[in-house]
């Protein structure tokens, strides 16, 4: 007869295998890679046209032509105060405050719009992240300009401005 693992050390295997896929799932800064509707996004303002007095400007979201994404952060329930702190150690020198939105409201803009707009993780730097998903049409660049000024608009009036 060939021997059978005991109670034990199935619990064990078990233990380990869980483990090792919850360290698989977590970032360096020890949050999920997934990122819930409900979390709170910063994205720095870093020139004076990326807000004004009242609000913040469409400006402040529109993606990087280079890798067309946005960058922002994950912003934990820990006081806002260490936002700046975070923004500094990041090398963003001139920094005026930051964008506060909801994940959620990233990918509803692009539901609203037909489009793919989400949040996804990507560190390092710890917490950061990229806003994916917007419009890029090679073919008709204008177009596709103005279709990322659209969702940017709508992601400027969902946000809230933090001005540190």
């Amino acid at each position: 007869m060939g021997s059978h693992p005991s109670l034990e050390t199935i619990y064990l295997l078990d233990y380990f295998e869980t483990f090792e896929t919850s360290l698989l799932m977590s970032l360096l800064s020890g949050l999920s890679e997934e990122i819930n509707d409900d979390e709170t996004i910063a994205r720095f303002l870093i020139s004076s046209n990326h807000f004004n007095a009242s609000k913040v400007k469409p400006n402040a979201f529109l993606p990087n032509p280079k890798d067309g994404q946005t960058s922002v952060f994950r912003q934990p329930p820990e006081p806002v105060g260490e936002l700046r702190q975070l923004g500094i150690e990041n090398g963003l020198g001139n920094l005026h405050g930051a964008a506060m939105l909801r994940a959620g409201d990233i990918r509803q803009a692009g539901i609203a719009s037909n489009d793919c707009l989400d949040v996804s993780s990507k560190e390092p730097p710890l917490r950061h992240g990229n806003i994916v998903g917007w419009p890029w049409k090679m073919e008709d660049r204008q177009y596709g300009k103005a279709q990322q000024k659209e969702l940017a608009l709508v992601l400027a009036k969902a946000a809230e401005k933090l001005i540190f």
